[in-house]
Formats: structure tokens, C-alpha cells, sequence
């Protein structure tokens, strides 16, 4: 199937049919077609001839006369078959009329034909003629070239139609093609693409503009279509002329409609290009400026906020001349003229109303400004334009019995929108925001923000997310605003803050915070904390004054968050977030002030880091071990490390040796099963190293090997490992040991590294070093190597040091297994002879119940029942015997019968053991005094 089919809806072909190419043809009806009345025969070739004739005078009256009669054959539908026919009947028509203008009525009666549905005579002939009905279509474009107003005119209402199409009569023997082929037909024509190029025909004709701007407004409902616009430079050519007279306001409407699909619909990039330029902007400053001064319909005012959101989109180019046209210095002015005072004679006596178009067009500008400080040379014109006082006037707490153009809800929005404007802007005005009190402004509005001052937020807005019922939103947008400006680095606006008590004021509300969790405004409560904990960090950084004044109060804040549940850091609702905002406030707040550094090991603070650590997330772990690295000069942090234990009694170095081991595998780092270094000369190399081939670089350039130390984990396991105290690391097996020999030589390994690229980059410089220096470079390569050769050695002394002690640990736990089993035989073997030599049922069923009560007891859990027996009756049975003589049961030796206690060595012996663990012969004092001896 060819590209033009396959735009075509599939349906299913009747059996038989096939693509045919089209001839012409005369028009070929069955008998009961015609006594039906479906089409009466009609040679279509011979009204094309009559019409190419141009030799006889009496032509033109036969000439009008066919073209009228095909128009009433074909008054219900032109079918496909026949469409590239009448379309070359309808050219050769159109062709006539600037001589002829009689043809202008037939022309325009075929026209109105092609506005009707299409028919088809069998399903497939959508596909079948899809070819021909694009060409057919596209000639509509081509005809716009005719000077003839009614012609042109025609075209559009035909072309529109194709949207409207309403339903004829139905013919016997035909169908209706489907509502969607003609439009598809179009897009496959390139339809647009003339249309559009067809305007530059009508610059001084406005009914025909407009017809054409209806005709593009339709079309441009299409991606397809849009894009074919596009290249015919549509937006640039339309939005020229948006500042054109209109009295019917349609031009404006349908261009700013057309402008509109064309930037949701195309390449959004090409569009915003093409109309920023010098002319498009200036009729678009003229047209906003008028819609905004004299605009006071409801249609107008919508219509303006089009003009400024295109604008909007615009501005986002840099290239754009906004400034140039004058258009951002008009822009400030409107979007600040209601809270500071102008002369201009734009906005004299201009006042907003509380419509939603207004209060649209508010928000609107707020955001423009955002988009305009973007551009550096946009700042003077703010300063000028007062925006920072503009936007300050909305951060103050509400107050009461106050009459203001903006309902509350409206009110409060704006007022979010000015605090994330400011967030913006402020950074770039450091002065006018100092100017104006904005430190005082903002704290004073974060107190009343943490106050318990009653307050009903709507929370509708889009800065309004999780803030419902509350002054969350508020707080959230004002930390923002700090955060923006702490970050500055500005020592006059953060020694401003300080001297206002910002530390304790924000430590303060972070605790108030903690007590207010809720789940409904978990994910906001979050982002406050962690913003809270930057602004901190940006304050205290480099400043030990500043690190004592958050103190104990501060830590303690970070040690609540750092014992968040870890099945809480992976839900998505910003608990990672916070986690790194925490541990940067460690690095920035704690580490440097001794009295909080130990504050913080006293609160096991290190035990918390470790923990964290444990949960093997690599985003994580570079910061964690950085923080590692400097607590460690703290000479109380080496006890609290090493007495932290994890999951299964896990050592911190233990895991810090793994935590090596995991990131050497990810960098591709080549080692054997048992871990041991594969290439001496290369011990330490990532695949990436492997493959990166060494090239000259400049002296202030770091090398790869250089880079290596920063881009991951090693270099600061190597330190932390190196604080410590590598002799004396607790907890570590035989493959930790292995690893270790590699972490003790990192360093040495590392210099080796750098002095072999040096070396590679004398070579490929093709430079000969002088003797002395060949002799010491070959001499720094041999000592690497020898040093990793060392460590090989080492690793395997290790290694068959462990083998040879697992060896002797599986001998002496097969001893102990074999003597268990000996041990449990001789038991047995003792009980049995005492039941052989006990015939009392009493004593017999007393033991019984003895031997029940052990079994329930833990001492005696997974033993053998008989052995059980055997241990509780010889511990001291005593029973009466049915002649009235009492037994008495001497205790077995415990070193016979291999308790807990029992001597290992001895139970390996032969046992001189005679008739059972019974070694003595016992008498049995019967009621007349007499003793009678029991055999043994």
C-alpha cells in the first residue's frame, strides 16, 4: 500500500477489487441504476474537449450549457471515481474567468458539489482513489491564484465544509464516504501549505482574509497540518498583520486561534523562532496595550490574556527583542501599576476589576516578569519599575476590616504568586530587596505563618498544593524565598538575618513543625524541613560564631531526622531529600564546633550516621563518608565507630570494606574470587580507565587518575579506614583482611598511577626525558609494581592461613560430634540397665512423669527421651518398693554422661565401664533388718 493509502482509514476491500489507474472514461451506468435514478449517463470526456476548444466563436453557450447539465447530474455527490474529471472540468472553468467571467458561476456551482460528501461504490474505493482525491483537493489551494473574489470565497466556504458536511439524499447503489476522508485527503494534498501561502494574495482584501483565516483555523486542528504551516511560515506571516483594521473583530480571534494550534500542535520551537522578531512583537505590543486600555468586554478581555500567554511563550527565547521593542518596559508597568503609584499615562484613571479575566491577567504578568528577569539587561527595568516593592506589598498577614479590590481566595493566590515572583526576582536586587526591609518582611510573615493566629486558606491554586485549611503554603514560599537569598553567598543579607535571630527562629519552627505531622501534608511538611536545614547550612557555613548559636537545640533537630524510619527514605514523598538537607546541615552546622561535634557523639550521632551508611544507598554514601572523614579528627569518634554494630553484628570497618568491595565491582576494578589483585601494574584501574586512552593534557587539567579520586567512594574509605588506626580494626574476616592489604597500599597505588601517565605523556609527546629523570620515572613504575607484587604475596598468606584454620576448626567440630554421639550411646546404655534391674511399677511410672517434666523443660530441649530419663531419675529417685524397702540411686559421674560440661579430651578415652554407668552394687534394706545384695 502506498504512503497516500495508508492514510486512509483501512476497510475492507470487496473481494476482486483492486487499484486501477484512472483514464478518462465515460460514465458507465447499469439499466436499473438509471431506472432508479441514481446517474444518468454522461460523457465527462467530451465536456472536457468542449471545454479545451477555444477555436469557434459559438463555443462559450455550449460550453456553459454541459457544465450547468453536469452540475444536475452530480447535484447529490460527486463519486470518486469521477472526482479527477470534475476537477479538471473545474480548473478549465476557473482558467477561463479572467477573460470570461461568465465561468465564475459554474466554477463556483461545481465548488459548492465539492462540499457535499464524497460517494463510493464499493468499500474500497476510499483506498482506490485516495491518490487522485489528494490531487483532486489540493487544486482547491492552487485555484486561491484566480483574481476573483467570488471564486476565492467559494473555495473557503467549499473547504470548510469538509468539516460541516451535512448529509444528502441517499442514491441507490452508493455510500456516503466517511465524515473524517476529506480532511485526511487535505492533509495528504498539502492543503494548508497553499492556503497559507495564498494570503499573500489578499493583502488589501478583508472579506477574503478572513474567509482564509477561517479556512487555516479549521485546518490548524490538525498536527499534520500545523506543520505543513509551519514551513510555509504561517505564524510570522499571520501575526504581522493581527494589528490589521478589522470591524468585525474576527481577524484578531481567528489569528490568535490559528497561533495558538500552531504552537500546541508543531514544533513549538520553530514557532516561538519565527515570530521573534522586531515586527511581530511590535504589532503584538499594539495589540495587547489596546485590548488592555480599551478592552472592556468580556471577549475582549479573554482575548488579551491569548495575546499574553503567546507573549509569555515568546519571551522564553532570549533572542527575542522584548526590550528592545519597548514591550517588557509596558509589561512591568501593568503588572505593577495597582500596588505603586504611576504617572504613565497608560494606566491614569486604568483600575482591575475582580473577574476572572482580571485576576487572570494579574497572574499572568507575575509570571511574564519571572520569565523577562531571565535576561540580564531586564534588571535596570525593574529597578525602575519598583517590582520589588510591588511584590512586598503582598507579604503581610491579612488584616482585618480591610477593603481590597481581591476576594480572600484571590487574595491569597496572588499573594503566593508574588512571594515565588520575588523568589525570582530578589536574587538579582539585592539592593532594592535590602531597600525595602525584605529580611524584617519575610520573618516577620514566617512568624505569623508558625503562629496560631486563625487563618482559612482556600489552598485552591497551584501554589496552594497541601496548604488547605493552614499556612503551610505560605511558610513553604517564604523559605523559598530565603533559601534564594542565603544562597546568594551575600555576606550584607545573611549577617542581616543572623543579627534578626533567623538560626533560632527557623530551629524554632522546626520543631513546632515535627509536632504538627500530618498525613494528608506529609510531602509539604518535608520540603519546609529540608528547606529549613539549607537555609541553615547557607547561614552557618564557614562561620564558628554562627555554628554555637545553633548548638545543642540544632543537633538535636538533626538527630530527629536522621532516626526516620529507612523504609520511609524510598516512599517518593521527599524523606531522601530531607535526609540530604540533614546531612548537609552536619557538614555545615556541626563539623568545626567542638561543644556540637560532641554533643553529637554523645547522642550517638555516629551510631545514626553508620546506620544510614548500612543502607547501602550509593547517593548516600559519598556524603556520609565525607562527614566520616572530618568527625574523625575528632579523637572521641574513633571509640564510638568502632563499637557501632549493624545487622548481624557488623563492624564499621567490616562495612566499610564491603562498601570498597561493592564499588570496585560497579567500576569494573579487576579482582579474583578471593578478591586478591589480578594486574600488579594496574591494581587500582576501572574499566573506564582501561578504556579511556591517556592523552596530553594541560598542567592545570586533572588526569583520569586524578578524577578517579573524586568521582567515587575509595579515596574517602582510604581515609576513614587510615583515622582509625589500620592495625587495630575489630570484627574483620579472612576476605575483609584480603580487601584491607589493597585499602592500606591505595595511596601508594594511586601516586604509582599518576607518575605511569606522566610517563605514557612524555612518550606520546615523543619527549626524552634526560637519564637521571628516565632512570627515576622507570624506577617509580618498578617500585609500584613491586609494592602491588608485595601485597599479592601478602594476600596469599592470608588466604592459606585461613584454609589451614578451617581446617582445624572442621577436625575439632567432627571431634566434638563423634564424642556427642558416644556420649548419648553410654547414657543409654546405663538406662537400660537400670530398668532392667528396676521391676517396681511405682518406681517406673514416677520416672515417667519425671522424664515428661523435663522434656517441657528448655535445659534438656533436642536431647534423646532416654537420656532425659536417664539424667532426671539419677539425679536422686527415691521410691518405696511394694515389700516397704527403699531404693536408693546413687548419681552418674557427669563427666560419664556428657553434659554441657563434660571434658572433651576425656570422652574420646576408653571407658573402663562394666554392665552400664551403674558402677557400684547398692543394698536394699529390707523392714526385718536384713540386707540382700543386688548383682551389678
Amino acid at each position: 500500500m502506498s504512503a497516500v493509502e495508508a492514510t486512509v482509514t483501512a476497510e475492507a476491500q470487496e473481494p476482486g477489487s483492486r487499484n486501477k489507474s484512472i483514464t478518462p472514461r465515460q460514465v458507465s451506468v447499469t439499466e436499473d441504476e438509471e431506472k432508479q435514478g441514481a446517474f444518468k449517463p454522461m460523457d465527462l470526456n467530451r465536456v472536457m474537449k468542449l471545454l479545451e476548444d477555444n477555436d469557434k466563436d459559438d463555443l462559450e453557450e455550449k460550453q456553459l450549457k454541459s457544465v450547468k447539465k453536469l452540475v444536475q447530474y452530480y447535484q447529490n455527490g460527486l463519486p470518486l471515481r469521477d472526482l479527477a474529471q470534475i476537477f479538471k472540468i473545474l480548473n478549465l472553468c476557473a482558467g477561463k474567468i479572467e477573460n470570461q467571467p461568465q465561468f465564475i458561476e459554474p466554477a463556483c456551482d461545481i465548488l459548492k458539489l465539492c462540499g457535499l460528501p464524497f460517494l463510493k461504490k464499493k468499500v474500497s474505493d476510499e483506498i482506490t482513489y485516495a491518490e487522485d482525491t489528494a490531487i483532486s483537493i489540493a487544486l482547491l489551494g492552487d485555484l486561491m491564484k484566480i483574481p476573483s473574489s467570488e471564486l476565492r470565497i467559494q473555495i473557503c466556504k467549499c473547504i470548510v465544509d469538509f468539516y460541516h458536511a451535512e448529509p444528502k439524499k441517499h442514491i441507490p447503489g452508493y455510500q456516503q464516504a466517511s465524515s473524517s476522508y476529506k480532511i485526511k485527503m487535505a492533509e495528504v494534498g498539502g492543503l494548508a501549505k497553499t492556503m497559507v501561502q495564498s494570503m499573500t494574495l489578499l493583502e488589501n482584501q478583508l472579506v477574503e482574509k478572513l474567509w482564509v483565516l477561517k479556512v487555516l483555523q479549521h485546518l490548524s486542528t490538525s498536527e499534520v497540518n500545523c506543520t505543513l504551516m509551519m514551513k510555509a511560515q504561517a505564524a510570522s506571516g499571520i501575526c504581522v498583520h493581527l494589528n490589521d483594521p478589522d470591524p468585525s473583530g474576527q481577524l484578531l480571534f481567528r489569528s490568535s486561534e490559528i497561533l495558538w494550534n500552531l504552537l500546541e500542535k508543531s514544533s513549538k520551537e520553530e514557532i516561538i523562532q519565527q515570530l521573534s522578531n522586531l515586527e511581530c512583537l511590535l504589532t503584538l505590543k499594539e495589540v495587547f496595550k489596546n485590548l488592555f486600555t480599551r478592552g472592556f468586554s468580556h471577549y475582549d478581555r479573554q482575548l488579551r490574556n491569548d495575546i499574553l500567554v503567546i507573549t509569555t511563550i515568546i519571551a522564553q527565547n532570549p533572542g527575542a527583542p522584548m526590550i528592545e521593542c519597548g514591550f517588557t518596559r509596558d509589561l512591568i508597568l501593568f503588572a505593577t501599576f495597582n500596588e505603586v503609584k504611576s504617572q504613565n499615562p497608560l494606566v491614569k484613571g486604568l483600575k482591575l476589576s475582580n473577574s476572572c479575566e482580571d485576576f487572570e491577567l494579574k497572574k499572568l504578568l507575575f509570571n511574564i516578569i519571572v520569565i523577562l528577569c531571565k535576561d540580564l539587561p531586564t534588571v535596570q527595568l525593574l529597578i525602575d519599575g519598583k517590582v520589588v516593592l510591588a511584590l512586598f506589598t503582598y507579604i503581610k498577614k491579612p488584616e482585618k476590616h480591610k477593603i481590597i479590590e481581591w476576594s480572600a481566595a484571590q487574595h491569597e493566590e496572588l499573594q503566593l504568586h508574588a512571594i515565588a515572583t520575588l523568589s525570582s526576582v530578589a536574587p538579582l536586587l539585592i539592593e532594592e530587596y535590602m531597600s525595602c526591609q525584605g529580611n524584617a518582611r519575610v520573618l516577620a510573615f514566617l512568624e505569623w505563618c508558625d503562629s496560631e493566629d486563625p487563618f482559612i486558606s482556600q489552598g485552591n491554586s497551584f501554589h496552594g498544593a497541601g496548604g488547605r485549611g493552614n499556612k503551610f503554603a505560605q511558610m513553604r514560599y517564604s523559605l523559598r524565598l530565603l533559601r534564594a537569598m542565603v544562597y546568594l553567598e551575600d555576606e550584607t543579607v545573611n549577617t542581616d538575618l543572623c543579627e534578626k535571630g533567623t538560626i533560632q527562629q527557623l530551629i524554632g519552627i522546626f520543631k513546632n513543625i515535627i509536632s504538627k505531622t500530618n498525613e494528608k501534608e506529609e510531602a509539604i511538611i518535608l520540603e519546609i524541613q529540608s528547606d529549613i536545614l539549607l537555609i541553615l547550612s547557607g547561614l552557618c557555613e564557614h562561620h564558628i560564631q554562627r555554628k554555637e548559636i545553633f548548638g545543642t537545640e540544632g543537633v538535636d533537630i538533626v538527630l530527629h531526622v536522621m532516626k526516620t524510619d529507612p523504609k520511609k527514605i524510598q516512599s517518593g514523598l521527599g524523606y531522601n531529600v530531607l535526609l540530604f538537607s540533614t546531612l548537609d546541615s552536619i557538614w555545615c552546622c556541626i563539623l568545626g564546633c567542638y561543644s556540637s561535634e560532641d554533643y553529637f557523639l554523645e547522642k550517638e550521632g555516629i551510631f545514626l550516621l553508620l546506620d544510614v551508611l548500612a543502607l547501602n544507598q550509593k547517593k548516600f554514601c559519598n556524603l556520609i563518608l565525607g562527614i566520616m572523614v572530618e568527625f574523625c579528627d575528632n579523637p572521641k569518634t574513633s571509640a564510638h565507630v568502632n563499637a557501632w554494630r549493624g545487622k548481624k553484628d557488623q563492624t564499621a570497618a567490616s562495612l566499610l570494606i564491603k562498601l570498597w568491595r561493592k564499588e570496585e565491582k560497579e567500576l569494573g576494578v579487576k579482582r579474583d574470587k578471593n578478591g586478591k589483585i589480578i594486574d600488579t601494574k594496574k591494581p587500582l584501574f576501572t574499566s573506564f580507565q582501561e578504556e579511556q586512552k591517556i592523552m596530553p593534557l594541560p598542567a592545570n587539567c586533572p588526569s583520569v587518575a586524578v578524577m578517579d579520586i573524586a568521582e567515587n567512594i575509595r579515596a574517602k574509605i582510604y581515609a576513614v579506614l587510615g583515622k582509625l588506626d589500620f592495625e587495630n580494626l575489630p570484627g574483620l574476616s579472612a576476605e575483609d583482611f584480603v580487601t584491607l592489604c589493597i585499602i592500606h597500599r591505595y595511596l601508594d597505588f594511586k601516586i604509582g598511577e599518576i607518575w605511569n601517565e606522566i610517563y605514557e605523556e612524555i612518550k606520546l609527546e615523543k619527549l626524552r626525558p634526560v637519564t637521571a629523570d628516565k632512570k627515576i620515572l622507570e624506577g617509580i613504575t618498578t617500585a609500584s609494581e613491586n609494592i602491588g607484587k608485595m601485597v599479592v604475596s601478602l594476600q596469599n598468606e592470608m588466604i592459606e592461613s585461613q584454609a589451614r584454620q578451617d581446617a582445624q576448626s572442621e577436625q575439632k567440630v567432627y571431634a566434638k560430634i563423634q564424642a556427642t554421639h558416644k556420649q548419648r550411646d553410654l547414657a543409654n546404655k546405663s538406662w537400660e540397665n537400670f530398668l532392667a534391674r528396676t521391676s517396681n511399677a511405682k518406681t517406673l511410672k514416677k520416672a515417667k512423669r519425671l522424664q515428661e517434666k523435663a522434656i517441657e523443660s528448655s535445659k534438656y530441649k533436642g536431647q534423646p527421651q532416654n537420656t532425659i530419663l536417664h539424667r532426671t531419675v539419677i539425679k536422686g529417685l527415691n521410691t518405696t518398693v511394694p515389700s516397704g524397702g527403699v531404693v536408693t540411686v546413687e548419681s552418674t559421674p557427669v563427666r560419664l554422661l556428657g553434659g554441657p560440661l563434660a571434658d572433651t579430651d576425656l570422652a574420646l578415652k576408653k571407658l573402663p565401664i562394666r554392665g552400664g554407668a551403674l558402677q557400684r552394687v547398692k543394698a536394699i534394706k529390707i523392714g526385718n533388718g536384713q540386707n540382700k545384695s543386688i548383682p551389678s
